[in-house]
Protein backbone atom coordinates (compact mmCIF):
# COMPACT_ATOMS: atom_id res chain seq x y z
CA UNK A 1 0.00 0.00 0.00
CA UNK A 2 1.29 3.45 -0.92
CA UNK A 3 2.66 5.41 2.05
CA UNK A 4 1.92 9.07 2.82
CA UNK A 5 4.78 11.51 3.19
CA UNK A 6 2.64 14.07 5.03
CA UNK A 7 -0.81 14.71 6.49
CA UNK A 8 -2.56 18.05 5.91
CA UNK A 9 -2.82 19.59 9.39
CA UNK A 10 -4.00 23.18 8.88
CA UNK A 11 -7.74 23.94 8.95
CA UNK A 12 -7.62 25.58 5.50
CA UNK A 13 -5.66 22.72 3.94
CA UNK A 14 -8.00 20.11 5.40
CA UNK A 15 -11.12 22.07 4.40
CA UNK A 16 -9.76 22.41 0.84
CA UNK A 17 -9.49 18.59 0.54
CA UNK A 18 -13.14 18.28 1.57
CA UNK A 19 -14.18 20.92 -0.97
CA UNK A 20 -12.40 18.95 -3.72
CA UNK A 21 -14.18 15.78 -2.59
CA UNK A 22 -17.49 17.65 -2.63
CA UNK A 23 -16.82 18.81 -6.20
CA UNK A 24 -16.15 15.20 -7.27
CA UNK A 25 -19.37 14.03 -5.62
CA UNK A 26 -21.28 16.81 -7.39
CA UNK A 27 -19.82 15.59 -10.68
CA UNK A 28 -20.88 12.02 -9.86
CA UNK A 29 -24.47 13.19 -9.32
CA UNK A 30 -24.47 15.07 -12.66
CA UNK A 31 -23.27 11.93 -14.47
CA UNK A 32 -25.86 9.82 -12.63
CA UNK A 33 -28.80 12.08 -13.58
CA UNK A 34 -27.55 12.35 -17.19
CA UNK A 35 -27.57 8.54 -17.43
CA UNK A 36 -30.98 8.40 -15.78
CA UNK A 37 -32.43 10.75 -18.40
CA UNK A 38 -31.28 8.35 -21.12
CA UNK A 39 -32.23 5.21 -19.16
CA UNK A 40 -34.85 5.79 -16.38
CA UNK A 41 -34.17 2.30 -14.98
CA UNK A 42 -30.63 3.31 -13.92
CA UNK A 43 -30.22 2.65 -10.18
CA UNK A 44 -27.92 4.31 -7.63
CA UNK A 45 -25.42 1.46 -7.33
CA UNK A 46 -22.75 3.08 -9.51
CA UNK A 47 -23.35 6.51 -7.92
CA UNK A 48 -22.94 5.04 -4.42
CA UNK A 49 -19.76 3.22 -5.48
CA UNK A 50 -18.18 6.34 -7.01
CA UNK A 51 -19.17 8.58 -4.09
CA UNK A 52 -17.89 6.04 -1.54
CA UNK A 53 -14.52 5.83 -3.32
CA UNK A 54 -14.14 9.61 -3.59
CA UNK A 55 -15.14 10.27 0.03
CA UNK A 56 -12.92 7.48 1.36
CA UNK A 57 -9.94 8.68 -0.73
CA UNK A 58 -10.23 12.13 0.87
CA UNK A 59 -10.85 10.89 4.41
CA UNK A 60 -8.05 8.31 4.34
CA UNK A 61 -5.59 10.99 3.25
CA UNK A 62 -6.71 13.32 6.07
CA UNK A 63 -7.07 10.51 8.65
CA UNK A 64 -8.25 11.43 12.15
CA UNK A 65 -11.80 12.31 13.16
CA UNK A 66 -13.26 12.35 9.66
CA UNK A 67 -11.96 8.85 8.91
CA UNK A 68 -13.11 7.66 12.35
CA UNK A 69 -16.66 8.84 11.60
CA UNK A 70 -16.53 6.87 8.34
CA UNK A 71 -15.44 3.79 10.29
CA UNK A 72 -18.30 4.25 12.75
CA UNK A 73 -20.83 4.61 9.95
CA UNK A 74 -19.56 1.38 8.38
CA UNK A 75 -20.32 -0.38 11.68
CA UNK A 76 -23.87 1.03 11.75
CA UNK A 77 -24.85 -1.01 8.73
CA UNK A 78 -28.47 0.07 8.71
CA UNK A 79 -27.39 3.66 8.03
CA UNK A 80 -25.44 3.24 4.78
CA UNK A 81 -25.71 1.67 1.33
CA UNK A 82 -23.46 -1.39 0.93
CA UNK A 83 -20.93 0.46 -1.26
CA UNK A 84 -20.19 2.83 1.64
CA UNK A 85 -20.10 0.02 4.22
CA UNK A 86 -17.52 -1.93 2.23
CA UNK A 87 -15.28 1.04 1.47
CA UNK A 88 -15.49 2.69 4.89
CA UNK A 89 -14.81 -0.62 6.64
CA UNK A 90 -11.25 -0.33 5.27
CA UNK A 91 -10.72 2.45 7.84
CA UNK A 92 -10.66 -0.25 10.54
CA UNK A 93 -7.17 -1.49 9.68
CA UNK A 94 -6.32 -0.78 6.03
CA UNK A 95 -5.88 2.98 5.73
CA UNK A 96 -2.78 4.28 3.83
CA UNK A 97 0.13 4.37 6.35
CA UNK A 98 2.58 7.17 7.11
CA UNK A 99 6.10 7.05 5.71
CA UNK A 100 9.00 6.03 7.97
CA UNK A 101 10.58 9.54 8.20
CA UNK A 102 7.33 10.84 9.73
CA UNK A 103 7.32 7.93 12.18
CA UNK A 104 10.88 8.75 13.27
CA UNK A 105 9.90 12.40 13.71
CA UNK A 106 7.05 11.34 16.02
CA UNK A 107 9.45 9.26 18.16
CA UNK A 108 12.01 12.06 18.43
CA UNK A 109 9.27 14.47 19.53
CA UNK A 110 7.98 11.98 22.15
CA UNK A 111 11.22 10.41 23.49
CA UNK A 112 14.07 12.50 22.12
CA UNK A 113 15.34 9.52 20.10
CA UNK A 114 14.30 7.41 17.14
CA UNK A 115 12.76 3.90 17.25
CA UNK A 116 16.08 2.23 16.35
CA UNK A 117 17.53 3.60 19.61
CA UNK A 118 14.61 2.34 21.74
CA UNK A 119 14.09 -1.15 20.30
CA UNK A 120 16.42 -3.87 19.07
CA UNK A 121 14.45 -4.00 15.82
CA UNK A 122 11.59 -1.96 14.36
CA UNK A 123 9.75 -2.41 11.05
CA UNK A 124 10.07 0.62 8.80
CA UNK A 125 6.68 -0.12 7.20
CA UNK A 126 3.46 -0.22 9.23
CA UNK A 127 1.86 -3.66 9.65
CA UNK A 128 -1.58 -2.01 9.74
CA UNK A 129 -2.98 1.50 9.74
CA UNK A 130 -6.37 2.81 10.88
CA UNK A 131 -8.06 6.16 11.47
CA UNK A 132 -6.15 7.54 14.47
CA UNK A 133 -2.81 5.73 14.27
CA UNK A 134 -0.75 2.93 12.73
CA UNK A 135 1.06 -0.09 14.17
CA UNK A 136 4.66 -1.24 13.69
CA UNK A 137 6.29 -4.43 14.93
CA UNK A 138 9.36 -4.23 17.19
CA UNK A 139 11.56 -6.46 19.36
CA UNK A 140 13.18 -5.81 22.72
CA UNK A 141 14.64 -8.16 25.34
CA UNK A 142 13.44 -11.19 23.39
CA UNK A 143 9.82 -9.94 23.26
CA UNK A 144 7.89 -9.22 20.09
CA UNK A 145 6.09 -5.90 20.48
CA UNK A 146 3.38 -3.88 18.77
CA UNK A 147 4.02 -0.13 18.70
CA UNK A 148 1.09 2.17 17.93
CA UNK A 149 1.92 5.67 16.67
CA UNK A 150 -0.68 8.43 16.47
CA UNK A 151 -0.81 10.46 13.28
CA UNK A 152 0.60 14.01 13.70
CA UNK A 153 -1.92 16.81 14.22
CA UNK A 154 -4.91 14.49 14.72
CA UNK A 155 -5.73 15.64 18.26
CA UNK A 156 -5.70 19.31 17.22
CA UNK A 157 -8.03 18.85 14.24
CA UNK A 158 -10.97 17.06 15.88
CA UNK A 159 -13.35 20.01 16.28
CA UNK A 160 -12.72 21.49 12.84
CA UNK A 161 -12.85 18.07 11.13
CA UNK A 162 -16.26 17.29 12.58
CA UNK A 163 -17.60 20.62 11.33
CA UNK A 164 -16.21 19.91 7.87
CA UNK A 165 -17.48 16.32 7.67
CA UNK A 166 -20.96 17.30 8.85
CA UNK A 167 -22.52 17.87 5.36
CA UNK A 168 -21.33 14.41 4.23
CA UNK A 169 -22.68 12.83 7.40
CA UNK A 170 -26.05 14.58 7.04
CA UNK A 171 -26.44 13.30 3.48
CA UNK A 172 -25.42 9.74 4.40
CA UNK A 173 -27.25 9.51 7.74
CA UNK A 174 -30.43 11.09 6.35
CA UNK A 175 -31.28 12.50 9.79
CA UNK A 176 -32.14 15.89 11.23
CA UNK A 177 -29.79 18.65 12.37
CA UNK A 178 -30.90 18.04 15.96
CA UNK A 179 -30.01 14.35 15.85
CA UNK A 180 -26.64 15.06 14.22
CA UNK A 181 -25.83 17.73 16.84
CA UNK A 182 -26.61 15.17 19.55
CA UNK A 183 -24.48 12.52 17.82
CA UNK A 184 -21.46 14.75 17.15
CA UNK A 185 -21.41 16.24 20.66
CA UNK A 186 -20.85 12.80 22.18
CA UNK A 187 -18.51 11.68 19.37
CA UNK A 188 -16.29 14.72 19.84
CA UNK A 189 -15.71 13.96 23.52
CA UNK A 190 -14.86 10.35 22.79
CA UNK A 191 -12.49 11.25 19.95
CA UNK A 192 -10.62 13.66 22.22
CA UNK A 193 -10.21 10.79 24.71
CA UNK A 194 -9.02 8.46 21.92
CA UNK A 195 -6.11 10.76 21.12
CA UNK A 196 -4.95 10.67 24.77
CA UNK A 197 -2.66 7.64 24.70
CA UNK A 198 -1.67 8.03 28.36
CA UNK A 199 -5.35 7.60 29.28
CA UNK A 200 -5.61 4.64 26.89
CA UNK A 201 -2.66 2.84 28.53
CA UNK A 202 -4.15 3.43 31.98
CA UNK A 203 -7.57 2.08 30.94
CA UNK A 204 -6.03 -0.82 29.02
CA UNK A 205 -4.13 -2.00 32.09
CA UNK A 206 -7.12 -1.55 34.44
CA UNK A 207 -9.75 -3.26 32.27
CA UNK A 208 -7.41 -6.06 31.16
CA UNK A 209 -6.67 -6.86 34.80
CA UNK A 210 -10.35 -6.72 35.78
CA UNK A 211 -11.37 -9.05 32.92
CA UNK A 212 -8.41 -11.45 33.08
CA UNK A 213 -10.59 -14.19 34.64
CA UNK A 214 -12.92 -14.44 31.62
CA UNK A 215 -12.42 -17.66 29.65
CA UNK A 216 -10.81 -17.46 26.19
CA UNK A 217 -10.21 -13.70 26.32
CA UNK A 218 -6.55 -12.65 26.02
CA UNK A 219 -4.97 -9.23 26.50
CA UNK A 220 -1.49 -7.90 25.70
CA UNK A 221 0.85 -6.56 28.37
CA UNK A 222 1.34 -2.80 28.09
CA UNK A 223 4.68 -1.02 28.67
CA UNK A 224 4.21 2.50 30.12
CA UNK A 225 7.99 3.10 30.04
CA UNK A 226 7.90 2.90 26.23
CA UNK A 227 4.59 4.72 25.86
CA UNK A 228 3.69 8.40 25.84
CA UNK A 229 1.08 10.93 24.76
CA UNK A 230 1.19 9.77 21.12
CA UNK A 231 2.90 6.33 21.23
CA UNK A 232 1.87 3.03 22.89
CA UNK A 233 4.03 -0.09 23.24
CA UNK A 234 2.43 -3.46 24.05
CA UNK A 235 2.98 -7.17 23.45
CA UNK A 236 2.49 -8.39 19.92
CA UNK A 237 -0.70 -10.46 19.83
CA UNK A 238 -0.84 -13.52 17.56
CA UNK A 239 -4.09 -14.19 15.73
CA UNK A 240 -6.04 -13.35 12.58
CA UNK A 241 -8.38 -10.52 11.71
CA UNK A 242 -11.98 -11.62 11.29
CA UNK A 243 -11.97 -11.84 7.49
CA UNK A 244 -8.76 -13.90 7.48
CA UNK A 245 -10.03 -16.10 10.30
CA UNK A 246 -13.24 -16.94 8.46
CA UNK A 247 -11.23 -17.89 5.37
CA UNK A 248 -9.70 -20.75 7.42
CA UNK A 249 -13.21 -22.28 7.64
CA UNK A 250 -13.27 -22.52 11.46
CA UNK A 251 -15.49 -25.11 13.13
CA UNK A 252 -18.85 -24.15 14.62
CA UNK A 253 -17.38 -25.07 18.01
CA UNK A 254 -14.60 -22.49 17.59
CA UNK A 255 -17.10 -19.86 16.39
CA UNK A 256 -19.35 -20.48 19.39
CA UNK A 257 -16.40 -20.44 21.79
CA UNK A 258 -15.17 -17.08 20.48
CA UNK A 259 -18.72 -15.71 20.42
CA UNK A 260 -19.23 -16.73 24.04
CA UNK A 261 -15.92 -15.15 25.04
CA UNK A 262 -16.90 -11.85 23.40
CA UNK A 263 -20.36 -11.91 24.96
CA UNK A 264 -18.96 -12.64 28.44
CA UNK A 265 -16.32 -9.92 28.05
CA UNK A 266 -18.89 -7.25 27.20
CA UNK A 267 -21.45 -8.52 29.69
CA UNK A 268 -18.95 -8.27 32.57
CA UNK A 269 -17.83 -4.77 31.61
CA UNK A 270 -21.37 -3.43 31.26
CA UNK A 271 -22.95 -5.01 34.33
CA UNK A 272 -20.00 -5.15 36.74
CA UNK A 273 -17.41 -2.54 35.70
CA UNK A 274 -20.00 -0.13 34.23
CA UNK A 275 -17.43 0.98 31.70
CA UNK A 276 -17.00 -0.69 28.35
CA UNK A 277 -14.67 -1.12 25.37
CA UNK A 278 -17.02 0.84 23.08
CA UNK A 279 -15.30 0.27 19.74
CA UNK A 280 -16.19 -3.33 18.79
CA UNK A 281 -15.18 -3.21 15.15
CA UNK A 282 -13.37 -6.26 13.69
CA UNK A 283 -9.99 -4.51 13.58
CA UNK A 284 -9.84 -4.50 17.39
CA UNK A 285 -9.90 -8.29 17.76
CA UNK A 286 -7.57 -11.13 16.81
CA UNK A 287 -9.14 -14.57 16.40
CA UNK A 288 -7.51 -17.96 16.99
CA UNK A 289 -8.29 -21.51 15.93
CA UNK A 290 -8.46 -22.69 19.57
CA UNK A 291 -11.53 -20.48 20.17
CA UNK A 292 -9.76 -17.66 22.00
CA UNK A 293 -9.78 -14.00 21.04
CA UNK A 294 -7.27 -11.21 21.63
CA UNK A 295 -8.67 -7.81 22.63
CA UNK A 296 -6.95 -4.67 21.39
CA UNK A 297 -7.35 -0.91 21.65
CA UNK A 298 -9.02 0.55 24.75
CA UNK A 299 -8.89 4.07 23.31
CA UNK A 300 -12.69 4.32 23.16
CA UNK A 301 -14.14 3.46 26.58
CA UNK A 302 -17.64 4.53 27.61
CA UNK A 303 -18.10 5.07 31.33
CA UNK A 304 -21.79 4.38 32.03
CA UNK A 305 -23.34 6.63 34.72
CA UNK A 306 -25.22 4.69 37.41
CA UNK A 307 -28.46 6.62 36.97
CA UNK A 308 -28.52 5.96 33.22
CA UNK A 309 -27.44 2.33 33.67
CA UNK A 310 -30.26 1.36 36.02
CA UNK A 311 -32.94 2.89 33.78
CA UNK A 312 -31.55 1.86 30.40
CA UNK A 313 -31.01 -1.81 31.15
CA UNK A 314 -34.56 -2.21 32.44
CA UNK A 315 -35.53 -1.92 28.77
CA UNK A 316 -34.10 -5.35 27.92
CA UNK A 317 -36.54 -7.05 30.31
CA UNK A 318 -39.15 -8.85 28.24
CA UNK A 319 -41.91 -8.10 30.78
CA UNK A 320 -41.41 -4.32 30.61
CA UNK A 321 -43.04 -3.99 27.19
CA UNK A 322 -46.42 -4.98 28.68
CA UNK A 323 -46.12 -2.64 31.68
CA UNK A 324 -47.33 0.58 30.04
CA UNK A 325 -46.86 2.87 33.06
CA UNK A 326 -43.31 1.76 33.85
CA UNK A 327 -42.37 1.75 30.17
CA UNK A 328 -43.56 5.36 29.70
CA UNK A 329 -41.59 6.43 32.79
CA UNK A 330 -38.47 4.81 31.31
CA UNK A 331 -39.03 6.50 27.93
CA UNK A 332 -39.30 9.91 29.61
CA UNK A 333 -36.34 9.33 31.95
CA UNK A 334 -34.15 8.30 29.01
CA UNK A 335 -35.34 11.27 26.87
CA UNK A 336 -36.99 9.11 24.21
CA UNK A 337 -40.14 11.16 24.85
CA UNK A 338 -40.28 14.88 25.60
CA UNK A 339 -42.86 16.78 27.73
CA UNK A 340 -43.70 19.06 24.77
CA UNK A 341 -44.52 16.18 22.39
CA UNK A 342 -47.90 16.35 20.71
CA UNK A 343 -50.20 13.35 20.98
CA UNK A 344 -49.35 12.42 17.39
CA UNK A 345 -45.59 12.62 18.05
CA UNK A 346 -45.97 10.65 21.26
CA UNK A 347 -47.85 7.87 19.47
CA UNK A 348 -45.28 7.72 16.65
CA UNK A 349 -42.23 7.60 18.92
CA UNK A 350 -43.72 5.19 21.46
CA UNK A 351 -44.40 2.78 18.60
CA UNK A 352 -40.85 3.20 17.22
CA UNK A 353 -39.13 2.67 20.56
CA UNK A 354 -41.30 -0.30 21.47
CA UNK A 355 -40.26 -1.98 18.23
CA UNK A 356 -36.61 -1.11 18.84
CA UNK A 357 -36.37 -2.44 22.38
CA UNK A 358 -38.29 -5.59 21.45
CA UNK A 359 -35.85 -6.33 18.64
CA UNK A 360 -32.58 -5.29 20.29
CA UNK A 361 -33.50 -6.94 23.58
CA UNK A 362 -34.40 -10.26 21.96
CA UNK A 363 -31.03 -11.98 22.65
CA UNK A 364 -31.64 -11.38 26.38
CA UNK A 365 -35.13 -12.90 26.39
CA UNK A 366 -33.97 -16.52 26.55
CA UNK A 367 -31.06 -18.58 27.79
CA UNK A 368 -29.43 -18.91 24.35
CA UNK A 369 -29.43 -17.01 21.08
CA UNK A 370 -28.38 -17.92 17.55
CA UNK A 371 -26.67 -14.84 16.12
CA UNK A 372 -26.34 -16.66 12.82
CA UNK A 373 -30.05 -16.02 12.25
CA UNK A 374 -29.92 -13.56 9.34
CA UNK A 375 -33.70 -13.04 9.52
CA UNK A 376 -33.22 -11.37 12.91
CA UNK A 377 -30.64 -8.95 11.51
CA UNK A 378 -32.71 -8.25 8.41
CA UNK A 379 -35.51 -7.19 10.79
CA UNK A 380 -33.14 -4.76 12.54
CA UNK A 381 -31.93 -3.30 9.23
CA UNK A 382 -35.50 -2.99 7.93
CA UNK A 383 -36.58 -1.14 11.07
CA UNK A 384 -33.54 1.14 10.85
CA UNK A 385 -34.30 1.96 7.22
CA UNK A 386 -37.95 2.60 8.02
CA UNK A 387 -37.07 4.95 10.89
CA UNK A 388 -34.55 7.02 8.89
CA UNK A 389 -37.13 7.66 6.13
CA UNK A 390 -39.92 8.79 8.47
CA UNK A 391 -40.58 12.54 8.20
CA UNK A 392 -41.24 12.79 11.96
CA UNK A 393 -37.68 11.54 12.56
CA UNK A 394 -36.01 13.54 9.78
CA UNK A 395 -37.72 16.79 10.80
CA UNK A 396 -37.33 16.36 14.56
CA UNK A 397 -36.54 19.61 16.38
CA UNK A 398 -34.86 17.81 19.27
CA UNK A 399 -32.78 14.64 19.57
CA UNK A 400 -34.32 11.48 21.02
CA UNK A 401 -32.57 9.52 23.73
CA UNK A 402 -29.91 10.28 26.31
CA UNK A 403 -26.48 10.98 24.85
CA UNK A 404 -25.14 8.17 27.06
CA UNK A 405 -27.10 5.72 24.94
CA UNK A 406 -25.14 6.49 21.78
CA UNK A 407 -22.00 4.50 22.59
CA UNK A 408 -23.89 1.83 24.56
CA UNK A 409 -26.14 1.21 21.54
CA UNK A 410 -23.15 1.29 19.23
CA UNK A 411 -21.34 -1.23 21.43
CA UNK A 412 -24.22 -3.69 21.37
CA UNK A 413 -24.86 -3.19 17.67
CA UNK A 414 -21.16 -3.76 16.91
CA UNK A 415 -21.10 -6.86 19.13
CA UNK A 416 -24.26 -8.26 17.52
CA UNK A 417 -22.74 -7.77 14.07
CA UNK A 418 -19.51 -9.52 15.06
CA UNK A 419 -21.48 -12.47 16.44
CA UNK A 420 -23.62 -12.56 13.29
CA UNK A 421 -20.56 -12.73 11.02
CA UNK A 422 -19.16 -15.49 13.25
CA UNK A 423 -22.54 -17.31 13.07
CA UNK A 424 -22.16 -17.92 16.81
CA UNK A 425 -24.80 -19.63 18.93
CA UNK A 426 -24.20 -18.70 22.56
CA UNK A 427 -25.56 -18.54 26.08
CA UNK A 428 -26.83 -15.00 26.62
CA UNK A 429 -28.52 -15.30 30.02
CA UNK A 430 -25.67 -14.34 32.33
CA UNK A 431 -25.56 -14.13 36.11
CA UNK A 432 -24.78 -10.42 35.83
CA UNK A 433 -27.78 -9.45 33.68
CA UNK A 434 -30.10 -11.72 35.68
CA UNK A 435 -28.96 -10.06 38.92
CA UNK A 436 -29.56 -6.65 37.36
CA UNK A 437 -33.12 -7.47 36.32
CA UNK A 438 -34.06 -9.19 39.59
Amino acid sequence: MKEQGNIPTGKVMRATRFVKAGAKIGGNYIKHYAKKMVDPSTDKAELDKNNAEDIYASLSELKGSALKVAQMMAMDKNLLPKAYQDKFAMAQYSAPPLSYPLVVKSFVKEFGKGPSELYESFTQSAVNAASIGQVHQANKNGKKLAVKIQYPGIADSIKSDLRIVRPFAMRLFNISDAELDHYFAEVEGKLIEETDYLLEVKRSIEISKACAHIDNVIFPTYYPEFSGERIITMDWMPGLHLKEFLQTNPSQEARNKIGQALWDFYDYQIYVLKQVHADPHPGNFLFRADGSVGILDFGCVKVIPEDFHSKYFKLIQKELISNESELMDAFHDLEFLHPEDTEHERKIFVDIFKQMISLLGKPFHGDNFDFGDDAYFNSIYALGEKITTMKEVRNAKAARGSRHGLYVNRTYFGLYNLLNVLKANIQTRSLHSVAMSA
